[in-house]
């Protein structure tokens, strides 16, 4: 008999935990750690900072849900990993033994990097998480009552660009509705080196088309920002040029800002000797497993994918759910392979399928693979994704209750976008 122990219930821990339960004999134990009780769909987190959804929609507890697929579910921290042990340490001090690991922790979110940044005792809110998205909301509801700048954007460092042009475009949908735009200037401030970079070097026509709706959107933007510091009221970036020389030295005024932080691997696994590079993302091989502990496996926000391209401002790739899933179902697999006492062959996929929420439009984008050269390189502008993007929600969180162990991302997505399958 096998224990397997995933650590992390997002978007890579729940899937993971269910499809091991569909692939795997009864007699093998799976547990599931997480330093929460619940489930939270952070793609909807933009939605929530202003209103638009509640936490109730987004999350939901989880032990219920696993227990009925029998998995086990530990509501704790965990605050060591002895690798050469194969043991875990939780925050109580207790000790959990594993056969293998499965990490799917997320990110530790840097916003120490960039002082005064950041929802604890910082000048900035984040939408991160639940939580994060939460307090966001309390500020803006302040915030409207008394209106003025707004700075939205990316730090340097920073890998998850999506939902910042998300919420740019949230913001300016929900202020023109309040009929209190016109008292609202928007900055869009990114260490991106251009508008649609999006960490992957653009996709399609991604520059051209973003540039345009900031400015339908009377968006101003500054791009190659190495954002320093926040003050109560005020951020401070500098400007490169390509060569990475400083150009300008900006002083941002805001009332309401929101600033992605740069990702870093959280400090149990990070501190894993020979897991982890040094910002403490986690090393793997074409099979999501570890190139120093065969019977340690990570997917998702956590693992080590290098930059797409050198970048005046540091920046790093993302990645996006469906690559995500697909990393899931290839550990899954290898583990199965890996007990029955075949090779692991299984691969996760890098191609990037997306669809992004413009407020009352929206942007889907595909680049297969992620890093160009490409063989599909578009990006498309339409109202339906703002629907579809709804419909998805529902859909995954539905899945999620119910214990689905089948390709959410893959089955949803691309029938949403007419494609049958992906070989790239």
């Amino acid at each position: 008999m096998a224990h397997i122990v995933i650590i992390g219930a997002g978007v890579g821990g729940m899937p993971a935990a269910y499809e091991l339960r569909a692939q795997l004999d009864a007699q093998h134990r799976i547990t599931v750690i997480n330093a929460v009780d619940y489930f939270q769909f952070v793609p909807s987190n933009p939605w929530l900072a202003v209103g638009w959804r509640d936490r109730a929609g987004i999350s939901f507890p989880v032990a219920t849900y696993l227990k009925r697929r029998n998995i086990e579910f530990i509501a704790q921290r965990v605050d060591k990993i002895d690798a050469a042990a194969n043991t875990l340490v939780l925050a109580d001090g207790a000790s959990v033994p594993y056969d293998y690991l499965i990490i799917t922790t997320g990110p530790k979110l840097a916003f120490d990097e960039v002082p005064g940044a950041g929802p604890a005792g910082g000048f900035s809110q984040s939408i991160c998480t639940v939580d994060h998205a939460e307090k966001a909301w309390a500020a803006y509801q302040e915030f409207l009552k008394s209106p003025g700048p707004i700075v939205v954007g990316a730090m340097p460092l920073a890998s998850c660009f999506g939902p910042a042009y998300e919420f740019a475009f949230i913001l300016s949908t929900d202020l023109k509705r309040r009929k209190i735009r016109n008292k609202v200037p928007i900055t869009f401030v990114t260490s991106e080196p251009y508008i649609g970079h999006l960490g992957l070097g653009g996709v399609g026509d991604s520059k051209s088309m973003l540039e345009s709706e900031f400015r339908n959107n009377d968006i101003k933007w500054i791009t190659n920002a190495k954002t320093t510091k926040l003050e109560a009221g005020k951020l401070y970036t500098t400007e490169l040029d390509r060569n990475g020389q400083a150009v300008k030295e900006h002083e941002v005024p805001f009332k309401f800002a929101m600033m992605l932080p740069a990702f870093k691997g959280v400090d149990a696994v990070a501190a894993v000797e020979g897991l982890c590079n040094p910002r403490g993302f986690v090393l793997v091989d074409e099979n999501q497993r570890s190139k120093k502990y065969p019977n340690i496996y990570s997917a998702g926000v956590c693992i080590a994918i290098p930059p797409v391209e050198a970048t005046p401002v540091p920046t790093g790739a993302p990645k996006t759910g469906y690559m995500i899933e697909t990393m899931v179902t290839a550990i899954v697999h290898n583990i199965a392979s890996d007990i029955a006492g075949k090779p692991a062959t299984a691969k996760g996929t890098w191609n990037a399928i997306c669809l992004a929420d413009m407020g009352n439009t929206g942007a889907a984008f595909v680049a297969l693979p992620q890093i160009p050269p490409r063989n599909v390189n578009w990006f498309r502008k339409s109202r339906w994704v703002h629907w579809v993007k709804i419909m998805f929600e529902k859909y995954f969180i539905y899945k999620m209750k119910r214990g689905n162990s089948e390709p959410v991302y893959e089955k949803f997505m691309l029938r949403a976008l007419g494609i049958k399958r992906l070989d790239a």
